[in-house]
């Protein structure tokens, strides 16, 4: 199992990138970070920092989406990063909640996540791709390697990832949902005439290290409260079918009152309030390294490939540090 470090691009940029060199100096192999212009800074002058002060990271977005950044810019973007420091990128990518919705504008639809998907990876890989009805391709890419991986909850989106992706970002960290939502992408994937062990799997998920759970509650409830925002989207396309959405990711949200965008991803979020303790045990991996290490085992068990922490507390170096010394080195 390979481990990812997830974090805002908050200022002071240097702040992210010494973070950055911490996780590749504790066994971290990817370096993830959100990607909302208003709310964060610019992650992709980030990345090219990040890559020049490590040598083994690979970095990307978590996610990215198709019209804040049009699709031809997003490969240009990571293969202008791929050609300077050798192939270390991964395209996270989605339908764009906090990035479109700060802006006025509604997430994009599947169908031109679908497109977009396709379009970026053979752009940034050298090869022509359709673009407003004409076929182009960057003409300086060579060897270029780009796979792009999909973030996804819903029925519809999870059978998109195993259809197209090449991997696939699962932002919660509880078995049975993963279960659940591991096996309709490896469903989709072989629909597909795929291989569905091709498909990377990455789940992704605060993670605090500590023995006083009331304070690591505390400092991830906000997680729940992210979820949430998606799950009510799903809950107001589907409505509350099990069959569609299981119910353990939606009975919790009926006590949602809203969402405030400026709170996105911070700890001590009002809006996030509405989680029960429970939730927040089953979404994010808290307490002593021991409850880790159950949890960890349990994902790779489900064929998890990847483990993604969401270091979004007061608490990141001593748990990029707990992990690099304890987790990485047994489960690498």
């Amino acid at each position: 199992m390979d481990f990812g470090l997830v974090l805002q691009a908050d200022p002071p940029a240097s702040a992210v990138v010494s973070l950055m060199r911490r996780a590749e100096r504790n066994g971290f192999r990817y370096g993830w970070t959100f990607d909302s212009a208003v709310l964060w800074q610019e992650p992709f002058v980030i990345y090219s920092r990040i890559l020049d002060h490590t040598e083994r990271l690979i970095v990307g977005p978590m996610v990215t989406n198709p019209s804040t950044r049009t699709p031809e810019v997003t490969a240009s973007t990571f293969a202008t990063l791929n050609e300077m420091y050798g192939n270390r990128t991964v395209c996270g990518i989605g339908r764009g909640d906090s990035a479109m919705r700060v802006a006025g504008r509604p997430p994009n639809t599947l169908a031109r996540l679908g497109e977009a998907i396709g379009v970026i990876r053979d752009l940034a890989e050298g090869r022509e791709a359709e673009v407003g009805g004409h076929r182009i391709k960057i003409p300086w890419i060579r060897n270029g390697k780009l796979p792009v991986w999909m973030g996804a909850y819903g029925p519809k989106a999870l059978a998109m990832a195993g259809e197209l992706a090449d991997g696939f970002i699962l932002q919660l960290a509880d078995p049975f949902l993963t279960e659940w939502m591991v096996k309709a992408v490896r469903q989709a994937a072989a629909d597909a005439g795929r291989d569905p062990a091709e498909v990377t799997i990455c789940v992704a998920a605060p993670a605090y290290v500590g023995d006083d759970l009331d304070h690591a509650r505390a400092q991830c409830r906000w997680f729940g409260g992210m979820v949430g925002n998606h799950v009510a989207d799903l809950v107001e396309r589907y409505g509350e079918r099990s069959d569609v959405v299981p119910e353990e990711l939606t009975e919790y949200i009926k006590a949602r009152e809203g969402y405030d965008y400026a709170q996105h991803g911070r700890a001590g979020s009002p809006h996030a309030d509405f989680v029960p303790d429970a939730v927040v045990d089953r979404f994010c991996l808290l307490g002593p390294l021991a409850a880790h290490r159950e949890r960890l085992e349990q994902l790779r068990a489900l064929g998890v490939d990847q483990f993604a922490v969401y270091a979004m507390h007061d608490a990141k170096e001593s748990t990029i540090d707990a992990y690099g010394a304890e987790l990485i080195p047994a489960f690498s």
